[in-house]
């Protein structure tokens, strides 16, 4: 027997994203059913962001704390491996989700545990855990929130030798002797960190020539470095041909293009995602199941009046804080199209449109050093066609630096847009350099002029003082 029942806004997953389509559509009055197949609180509670800072974090702190004097000789020490864990435990809430849906009870939305699947217009079908079957109705928009997935390589011997991927790298109850990570992306920088800390003998494998291909080509080359000093190995112009493990368990062998063979207990691929929209009736709505979703700023659906696709199924900026921004924006337009208020898709930076991933995306990499960046690269400026020039700066010659840590090691480059004299785009390599990215941010968001800026004073001693070195640069 099929149930039906009607709501304002059904959205489909109850991660970050999902949560603040819901959260966002409550505040303007509208009643909203969220379903969820898995945890509410998503890829991002339980097997990304906070399991994998809690990993990072120690290993982050160590290696900084051992680069002040008078402190270093007494953190020479292993890290207490366990107590890591236990406390990676305790931020993933141990795998449950009732915190979550306590929340989502708490602003009123009604959370449907089960898969869901659209079955035509403003209709979604949600297959509960007993098989039991209803239909929800949506009188003004379905929200797919359902995130992305690892995605792995078509390789001989790959699916046999049951590899880790993200998930299984951030919730893993054992530290593997060695671990083989392929793929050069955020998740393998991070995870190399973060495992070698933890006592594993850790080879790092990037087909390119350097790992964080998308960001300015200093940060990359700086993590590598740091990553080779502490002792892990990291192989550039690398290029996995294989994987043998006889039985899925013991040993594993990687199998290099060249013909190398590296033996370890467990190997990571972090080599791309995928869009979690293979099984919910996408057919049904003419579009195909598994695609990533096309959309537009305010991230309804192109060709829908009622659909949207928002966070990593739109492909536009795969990161939590983008997908909960995205988030912000559809719940406004939703509400605003639901109330028949004007939606200001026209206005830039207006409440409609998410103009950030296109011009100030923000991400932090926390590897030692930390990789902080927002906005464009200057290879990515350039291409756009703006007239710009890169400013670049040590940042270990910064006073603050220097009494950060001994031997502090960074970078930073500001990309100038010429005509206009403002910001493009800010990247900082160096301990504490995420928690400085939200003021090139704002730089860029706000579009402040350089004349502007110059009267935004760092404290002195402090590592932000590489603002002012930056001005003075391009300032000559």
């Amino acid at each position: 027997m099929t149930e039906a029942m009607e709501y304002d806004v059904v959205v489909l997953g109850a991660g970050p994203v999902g949560e603040n389509v819901a959260d966002r559509a409550r505040a303007a009055g509208l009643s909203v059913a969220v379903v969820e197949s898995e945890l509410v609180g998503g890829e991002c509670s339980y097997w990304a962001c906070m399991p994998s800072k809690a990993l990072l974090r120690p290993a982050i702190a160590r290696a900084e704390a051992r680069r002040v004097p008078g402190l270093s000789q007494a953190v020479r020490g292993p890290l207490d491996a366990s107590a890591v864990l236990a406390h990676r435990d305790d931020i993933a809430a141990h795998w449950k989700d009732d915190g979550q849906v306590a929340w989502l009870d708490g602003i009123g939305a009604r959370v449907y545990r089960g898969q869901g699947r659209l079955a035509g217009t403003k209709k979604v079908t949600v297959t509960g855990p007993e098989g039991d079957e209803r239909t929800l109705t949506a009188r003004h928009a379905v929200a797919v929130c359902t995130g992305s997935r690892a995605l792995l390589p078509d390789l001989p011997g790959l699916a046999d030798a049951k590899p880790w991927t993200s998930r299984e790298a951030t919730s893993s109850q054992n530290v593997p002797g060695r671990l083989v990570v392929v793929g050069g992306g955020v998740v393998g920088v991070e995870m190399a960190t973060a495992w070698h800390a933890l006592g594993s003998e850790v080879t790092l494998l990037v087909r390119g020539s350097r790992p964080l291909p998308r960001m300015e080509p200093f940060a990359g080359d700086l993590v590598v470095a740091a990553l080779r000093e502490a002792g892990a190995t990291v192989r550039t112009g690398a290029s996995v041909a294989a994987v043998e493990r006889d039985g899925g368990t013991g040993p594993v062998t990687v199998v290099l293009a060249d013909g190398e063979r590296i033996e370890a207990d467990e190997v990571l691929f972090a080599t791309g995602r995928a869009p979690r929209t293979d099984d919910l009736g996408m057919e049904s709505v003419g579009l195909e199941p598994g695609s990533w979703l096309t959309v537009d700023d305010s991230c309804r659906v192109e060709g829908s009046t009622w659909l949207y696709g928002v966070g990593d199924v739109n492909r536009r900026a795969l990161l939590t804080h983008q997908g909960k921004y995205q988030a912000r924006i559809a719940g406004a337009a939703i509400a605003a199209r639901a109330q028949g208020v004007p939606v200001l898709e026209s206005d830039r930076w207006g409440a409609h449109a998410a103009t950030a991933d296109h011009a100030a995306v923000t991400q932090v990499v926390f590897t030692d050093p930390e990789v902080a960046s927002v906005g464009l690269t200057l290879a990515e400026a350039e291409a756009a066609g703006h007239r710009v020039r890169a400013v670049d700066y040590d940042m270990g010659a910064v006073s603050g630096a220097s009494l950060y840590a001994e031997g502090y090691t960074g970078h930073a480059r500001m990309i100038v847009d010429l005509d206009r004299e403002i910001l493009r785009g800010v990247t900082f390599v160096g301990s504490a350099a995420g928690e400085m990215l939200h003021s090139a941010t704002i730089a860029v968001v706000g579009e402040v002029p350089i004349d502007r800026l110059w009267h935004a004073v760092p404290a002195y001693p402090t590592i932000s003082e590489v603002w002012l070195r930056l001005l003075e640069t391009y300032r000559g």
